[in-house]
């Protein structure tokens, strides 16, 4: 089958690799036929994590069931899927409570698997043909009769769309209460379209990418550009100097400055100061324990120069944490059947397979009107 494979730093090539095969029972095999890149692919594009040279990319994944293991009972070929980024087992203590980002079980020794993904166990990436899917009875979610139809929007909630909708939990967010959302890639766009379908009064987000804003406005939300304007004052003008109910961090670790400087502890610190004494704030933008790529010895230990004090005198919490995805796909996948969500509505490429390596080169380079890639293996 072919695959899109890692090489090296800015690197990756379509090759033929073997076949994905049915290794344990509880697998099922998945034609893939849309797969996405996301931006948390670019931090091992770049070469600032682990992820292993000859290894297949790929977290955001949908397709048909074309074989499926003697322990498979539920999920059948033929079948439409979306597969939830996180690999989750579905019997450990951490399944159980729902939290399958963290399952116990899919990579011994740590808590949490995905496909394609650094640190995450030797599972292979469904950027390619044919993706092997374990414990495919949990895991496999079982797409409507308009699968086909919807399957741009569909295939976001691999991903994307249920860790905007996360975010936004884990800020707290309430009907009528305001949110700032600080960047305006997928994930950021994702938690704003889900703020605005959770009744929240306004919504705003932050970036510097302006085709990325226009899509944020054409939402709905305020856009803030925080090259032109300092996004702090903006929002606390609009909230009468009080700040947001909730906030979002949804850029993580390489977050820059207005010239372009990667500053790690910058959208964390501009969400303290823009979020009201007591209210929340949802971290989903990823940050890791190491950092060697770094430009600052704190950055590169995986810390920041955080602002505590101003933090624990305005009261305020934080909860963080990749999404579990399971515990929304279904419900979101719902407000697609029923024409409530369109998250499809970010995409701004679909390509082959084969057009993958380029696609990975404008969407690093933030090159104007790539926000969203959408690969189809099987075309």
């Amino acid at each position: 089958m072919k695959a899109i494979v890692y090489n090296g730093p800015r690197d990756v090539s379509v090759k033929d690799v073997p076949d994905a095969k049915i290794v344990k029972p509880t697998d099922a095999i998945v034609r893939v036929t849309s797969t996405n890149i996301c931006g948390s692919d670019l931090h091992m594009y770049e070469g600032r994590t682990t992820f292993e040279t000859g290894r297949v990319f790929g977290h955001e994944n949908l397709g048909e069931v074309v074989e499926v293991g003697a322990g498979v009972d539920r999920v059948k070929v033929g079948d439409m899927v979306c597969l939830p980024f996180n690999i989750g087992c579905g019997f450990c203590e951490n399944c159980e409570k729902g939290l399958t980002g963290y399952c116990l079980t899919a990579n011994p020794g740590s808590a949490g698997a995905a496909y394609g993904f650094a640190e995450m166990g030797t599972y292979d990436g469904g950027q390619a043909e044919l993706l092997r899917v374990p414990f495919a009875d949990f895991n496999c979610l079982v797409l409507p009769e308009d699968a086909k139809e919807r399957e741009d929007d569909y295939v976001m909630l691999s991903d994307i769309f249920p860790t905007g909708w996360h975010a936004t939990r884990l800020a707290g967010l309430q009907p009528g209460e305001s949110i700032a959302i600080y960047g305006a890639g997928p994930v950021g766009l994702m938690a704003a379209h889900s703020a605005l379908i959770q009744g929240a009064s306004q919504v705003f987000v932050i970036d510097d990418q302006p085709d990325r804003l226009q899509l944020a406005a054409k939402m709905g939300a305020i856009p803030i550009n925080s090259v032109e304007q300092k996004a702090v004052d903006e929002i606390l003008n609009y909230t009468d100097g009080k700040g947001t109910d909730r906030g979002c961090e949804c850029v993580g670790y390489q977050c820059c400055d207005k010239h372009g400087h990667e500053v790690n502890h910058l959208t964390m610190n501009n969400l303290v100061a823009s979020t009201k004494a007591t209210g929340g704030i949802g971290v989903v933008g990823l940050f890791v324990p190491q950092d060697p790529g770094a430009k600052n010895e704190l950055a590169k230990e995986g810390k920041m120069a955080f602002d505590f004090g101003a933090f624990w005198f305005k009261g305020q919490h934080i909860r963080t944490g990749q999404a579990n995805v399971k515990a929304y796909n279904r419900q979101l996948a719902a407000l697609i059947h029923h024409d409530r969500a369109k998250p499809s509505q970010i995409i701004s490429h679909r390509l082959k397979l084969e057009d993958g390596p380029s696609a990975y080169k404008h969407f690093d380079a933030r090159d104007k009107g790539w926000t969203k890639v959408v690969m189809k293996p099987a075309a």
